[in-house]
């Protein structure tokens, strides 16, 4: 028996096959292309059956999406699909299939991943702090999945890390503003403007085009706006670490998304700024570390949630 496992990435879904071993036996990327609602859940569909034609032995299929699921009507908010405001996915799904379909937020899958084969093995207190295009918290409390009272726990983007409070912050949230992919980007955008005698890389490349990765590739060449930049980035994880030690005395915190990638080396400078922040006890307890699957931390949960669902 076989399980498929999909996830939303940024502008792609990913789709996993697992056997009962975990070995991957299928595994395809599909770009969105910038469809929107009907369109985009349809592409899903599309390619699920096609998969399901070629691998006949599926039995369950587990599906993560970022923004929010709600469990009870089976709805999707998807804050980088147009039209994916409470989009019907589990309904479409069971209309072009018998197999049972699980679905949960990106966040909570990434956690799940690392419980079950990555650096949360064997943990029953642990968080995945996810810095990508956006930031989420999958939070694991005594060997289960914390979502909250309505399906929306571990939107940390929106933690409230520097004051006053502005308008700008109200469709990402503060720390999503300044410490996510898009927030590097931004806060070197920002630098450029406020910095008149800076003559380095960064000066020379379109500020409006500027991505995490030119900041990244300015670093390494001891870039001085991009070292900044990174300064002020590390002081923000440092405390959004600090804040989840603090709140849940977790065993680790694993760093992943695509920022956690190229920022592994600033964990030790990350553990040293949550250090001034944190409670004193826990943060001497708890282990800060980096993905141990990487940009498939997400497949492997959806793929457990499906082996957990034949096991019902």
């Amino acid at each position: 028996m076989t399980a498929l496992a999909i996830v939303l990435v940024g502008t792609k879904f990913s789709f996993a096959v697992f056997s009962q071993n975990c070995d991957v036996l299928y595994n395809q990327t599909t770009p969105l292309q910038n469809r929107e609602g009907a369109k985009a859940g349809d592409l899903i569909t599309e390619e699920t059956k096609k998969i399901i034609a070629i691998h006949k032995d599926i039995q369950s299929i587990g599906m993560a999406v970022p923004g929010i699921y709600h469990y009870e009507k089976g709805t999707v908010w998807a804050p980088n699909i147009r039209g994916w405001d409470d989009f019907p996915l589990l309904k479409n799904m069971q209309q072009i299939t018998n197999i049972p379909v699980t679905i949960d937020s990106d966040r909570s899958c990434y956690i799940l991943g690392e419980w079950w084969k990555g650096n949360a093995k064997g943990c029953d207190n642990a968080i995945y702090l996810a810095v990508g295009t956006g930031i989420g918290a999958g939070i694991l409390i005594e060997g289960k999945v914390f979502r909250g009272a309505h399906d929306i726990a571990g939107a940390i983007g929106w933690l409230a890390l520097h004051q006053p409070f502005d308008e700008k912050y109200i469709e990402c949230g503060c720390f999503e503003y300044y410490a996510s992919g898009e927030g590097i980007a931004r806060l070197a955008r920002k630098l450029l403007q406020e910095e008149k005698n800076y003559t380095g890389i960064l000066k020379q490349k379109n500020a409006e085009a500027l991505t995490a990765y030119d900041i990244f590739s300015a670093y390494e060449k001891k870039d001085r706006l991009a070292i900044e930049v990174f300064n002020i980035c590390i002081r923000y994880w440092g405390m959004a670490v600090a804040n989840l030690v603090s709140l849940f005395n977790p065993e680790k915190i694993i760093l992943g998304g695509g920022i956690f990638g190229p920022a592994v080396q600033f964990i030790p400078a990350i553990k040293k700024e949550a250090t001034k922040w944190a409670q004193p006890f826990s943060i001497k307890q708890v282990s800060i570390e980096s993905s141990a699957l990487g940009t498939d931390a997400g497949l492997y949960g959806a793929g457990l949630m499906a082996f957990q669902l034949q096991n019902r």
